[in-house]
């Protein structure tokens, strides 16, 4: 996995959560593991995962962009493409018109294949992960954004677009123990404590313990990105007590040294900007 925490996405300061997701789930990899979990078995058996492509964010009009990390794949699924639509919700408020706006993600998606392929469309399987912190109180089927008089519902049904989307609501789950993929343990642990503001020095440690004993290796760029996340998304942390403990650790040292050297060059920026806007106000 290369260095994840550069690049004009990785805008931590202006979005930390938007550009962090974007920084984790844009590797397929990491999305695959996601949603092998999160999926219908059935489906799930089905997706060539090793298949599993990002497509270009201009696949979608950019009149329908939000201000969201919404991500497009595109995978095999039993011999033939699908398109798994990932979008990322971390409103501290839940959207109630969320199936609405996935339709229109979706209608354009399927007018832009159709548009490139022709027919048969291919299934698009919407998916949402909700960061929390409140619970995701409203309905994941679109035919709930109707309220249909009862003896009419029968006869109108027909005529409804019907799809629900699939639902990954952090608020409501422990990912330390729901999650199986131990990289995946820590990032969403991270992306629920932070939304919540409830990281604090147990969460380190729990990163440094797992490192310490899982065969699965993080390379210093995504611990990077990682930590470089929950400094910006709780500017509360005592930076400098978790960066000094972190690098008490083989696994965590490198990376904490880095970030240490790059917050300590942004102080110093900082500090000429500084003298120099008071040197011109003189």
């Amino acid at each position: 996995m290369s260095d994840i925490s550069s690049g004009p996405d990785f805008d931590l300061a202006a979005q930390p959560h938007d550009a962090f997701f974007k920084a984790v789930f844009s590797d397929p990899a990491r999305t695959a593991a996601l949603l092998r979990g999160h999926l219908p078995p059935a489906v799930v058996a089905q997706v060539d995962w090793d298949s599993l492509e990002l497509l270009p964010a201009t696949f979608v009009k950019r009149s329908l962009r939000q201000a969201h990390a919404d991500l497009l794949f595109r995978a095999q699924l039993a011999g033939r493409e699908v398109l798994l639509h990932l979008l990322f919700e971390h409103q501290t408020t839940v959207d109630p018109v969320m199936p609405l706006r996935l339709l229109a993600y979706i209608t354009e998606i399927l007018l832009n294949y159709q548009r490139r392929h022709g027919l048969p469309l291919p299934p698009v399987l919407a998916f949402v992960l909700h960061q929390g912190p409140e619970r995701w109180t409203v309905s994941t089927s679109f035919e709930d954004l109707f309220e249909l008089p009862e003896h009419l519902a029968t006869g109108l049904a027909p005529f409804l677009p019907k799809f629900r989307h699939g639902l990954l609501d952090l608020s409501q789950r422990d990912p330390a123990t729901d999650e199986g993929d131990a990289v995946l343990k820590v990032v969403l642990s991270l992306m629920k404590l932070a939304r919540a503001r409830q990281l604090g020095a147990d969460f380190f440690d729990e990163l440094a313990s797992t490192l310490r004993h899982s065969a699965t290796q993080m390379p210093d760029g995504f611990l990077k990105t990682l930590l470089l996340y929950a400094f910006h998304a709780d500017v509360d942390l005592d930076t400098e007590s978790i960066l000094d403990k972190l690098h008490q650790e083989p696994a965590t040292q490198h990376a904490a040294m880095t970030i240490a050297q790059t917050l300590i060059a942004k102080g110093e920026a900082r500090g000429e900007a500084r003298g120099e806007a008071r040197g011109e106000a003189r």
